[in-house]
């Protein structure tokens, strides 16, 4: 390409005279893309403001605000939805726990009773502790129970009699291996 044809294209893109084109362009040692960047590092043409492409609709800064608006309102509740169901959710857990016993007994004599949210905070809490001790308790006859609404929904009863069965089983047989 020629200088005057490289001039030329200078000005057609920046919109400067042709003195001011073909002297940057010499300036550039004839790269044209030389030469615009030292027109505009000298102010002579302004710098092209970045534009931002999507491949989605364009919105107006105020539709767009807007749009931001309700989706932060619809989050919001959205959340606020999900932790009401939550707190209810425990709060039936908790009343739940409270109407329902676990019911310790041996030789068919009552020895205690206490709520089934506290034997699920001991679970929680101490758990290598009392499974260890219920266990055990099984061997030394103890015998395990629940009352209440539980007992309607799932046969727990008889799961505790099969585990108290199965532990009299195994200290019969090694009582009878040790006589």
């Amino acid at each position: 390409m020629e200088i005057l044809e490289k001039v030329e294209k200078i000005r057609e893109k920046t919109g400067v005279s042709y003195e001011e084109a073909k002297n940057a362009l010499e300036a550039s040692n004839g790269d044209i893309l030389d030469a615009i960047v030292l027109l505009e590092n000298q102010g002579k043409i302004s710098k092209p403001e970045m534009q931002v492409y999507t491949t989605g609709r364009q919105d107006s800064s105020e539709e767009f605000k807007e749009a931001a608006k309700e989706d932060k309102k619809n989050s919001e509740k959205k959340h606020n939805g999900v932790i009401k169901s939550f707190i209810s959710w425990c709060g039936k857990m908790i009343k739940k726990g409270c109407e329902n016993f676990f019911i310790i007994s041996k030789d068919g004599d009552h020895i205690g009773t206490i709520p089934v949210l506290v034997l699920v905070l001991l679970l929680l809490c101490a758990f290598w502790v009392v499974v260890p001790l219920m266990i055990v308790g099984l061997f030394f006859g103890f015998r395990y129970s629940f009352q209440g609404e539980i007992t309607k929904a799932v046969d727990v009863n008889t799961a505790c009699e099969k585990a108290a069965e199965a532990c009299e089983t195994v200290k019969n047989e090694f009582t009878k291996k040790s006589e």
